[in-house]
């Protein structure tokens, strides 16, 4: 055997040795991080389905408790709607008390819906868009069924420019404020909705249905 030969055999021994005492060593360490790693993964993974399996049963109630509400079936619609508020997975609980305030307005009890959705934007579980929202669906209720200061006690906050309602919460306000013969404050929130460029289409066009009315009326100068 030449000597670069056994030098090598030597050193592959060696190396064969470091490689056990390394395994002896951190074996166990290197098996548990394997485990671990798997078990986390698969855990999380049985979590996103089983979340999403909640989430697409609440969605399936939802959508069937529309349908009665749709087929006039409001009984019917605001039992299911109570029990998803009970049980609803995520948000669906929430919508669930949105869609039944507005089932009790369209049955007639305008004034339970007012109260419905009065509860559901004064709740600090329920996320800020959505306790907007509440906001915003009672402040038109209100037009017809309360006063101006009704309304904006509501919808004011939300008119500002930042704010993403703020064409729902002009428009209501600015038909409180024509219902309350304030033809100046009117004009001026139907203005605000005609300058700015993000309003919707249709909310233009009824902006701009009330201005010409309101200028028609005398009340106020076109200017």
């Amino acid at each position: 055997m030449s000597n670069d030969s056994f030098i090598r055999e030597v050193d592959e021994e060696l190396r064969s040795e470091k490689l056990k005492s390394a395994w002896d060593r951190y074996g166990p360490i290197i098996i548990g991080t394997a485990i671990t790693i798997a078990v986390g993964t698969a855990a999380y993974t049985g979590w996103q389905s089983y979340t999403n399996g909640r989430a697409n049963a609440s969605g399936d109630r939802f959508l069937e408790a529309l349908t009665l509400a749709q087929e006039g079936q409001s009984d019917a619609a605001l039992t299911a709607l109570g029990q998803l508020e009970q049980d609803g997975f995520g948000q669906y609980a929430v919508l669930a008390r949105m869609r039944a305030a507005g089932e009790r307005h369209n049955a007639g009890d305008t004034e339970q819906a007012i109260a419905d959705f009065d509860t559901i934007a004064a709740d600090n579980s329920v996320p800020v868009a959505l306790r907007d929202v509440a906001r915003v669906r009672a402040g038109y209720l209100l037009v017809d069924a309360g006063t101006y200061d009704d309304v904006a006690q509501r919808v004011e906050p939300l008119t500002s420019t930042e704010n993403p309602f703020r064409h729902s919460a002009r428009e209501a306000l600015g038909m409180a404020a024509w219902k309350a013969e304030r033809a100046d404050d009117a004009k001026r929130l139907f203005d605000t909705m005609l300058e700015d460029p993000e309003t919707p289409q249709a909310m233009r066009g009824r902006a701009g249905v009330m201005v010409d009315m309101i200028v028609a009326s005398g009340k106020v100068s076109a200017g």
